[in-house]
């Protein structure tokens, strides 16, 4: 089986996710007028750094190397892994109240949809004793029929819906505490 993982330089026993610039600008929303430390990572930054740590377990060790040309070194470059930081830290934050939004949601769906079954199924009940005609019956199996429907959606939202956010959260999560550097093309030694 071929190595998956051979696309990523490996240094000790940490794959490197690189992100190769000519200028540091270019990691960041150039909308955003936020301070440096706080402003967006620019959507195909952030799509590529999210994607690269999603090809690894999330035990995997990993480490995020920004390169640039010797030129572009500035206090502003020295912040970038902090801004880095503060972002995917947002990010995680913000899935994680969308995620709580959710399971509120679904369970305030659970309840109009259990009261949506008990009431199709005690409405199918006094229907089934009318009669036993092919209509009753129809009426009947509708009713029930309908009551699982109205659980559909809710028991979905409950049970699925949250967890690609918590995976989605945990990669955030990930790529805040990973270790990240700043390294210049053509500069010598340090």
């Amino acid at each position: 089986m071929a190595d998956i993982h051979r696309a990523y330089h490996r240094e000790g026993d940490r794959y490197l996710i690189e992100v190769n610039l000519t200028d540091p600008r270019q990691l960041f929303n150039s909308l955003d007028p936020a301070p440096f430390v706080e402003k967006d990572l620019d959507d195909d930054a952030e799509a590529y750094i999210v994607d690269s740590v999603k090809e690894f377990h999330l035990d995997t060790p990993l480490a995020l190397v920004i390169h640039l040309p010797a030129e572009a070194k500035s206090a502003l470059t020295d912040a970038i892994p902090a801004a880095i930081r503060n972002y995917f830290s947002y990010r995680a934050a913000t899935t994680q109240r969308k995620m709580g939004f959710v399971i509120r949601k679904g369970r305030l769906a659970f309840l109009f949809g259990f009261t949506a079954l008990f009431a199709c199924l005690t409405a199918s009940e006094m229907i089934g004793k009318l009669g036993d005609s092919t209509f009753i019956r129809i009426m009947s199996e509708g009713l029930l029929i309908g009551g699982w429907v109205a659980m559909w959606r809710p028991m979905e939202v409950l049970f699925y819906d949250w967890w690609p956010m918590r995976w989605e959260r945990r990669v955030f999560r990930k790529i805040e505490a990973m270790p990240m550097e700043v390294r210049y093309r053509g500069a010598g030694p340090a």
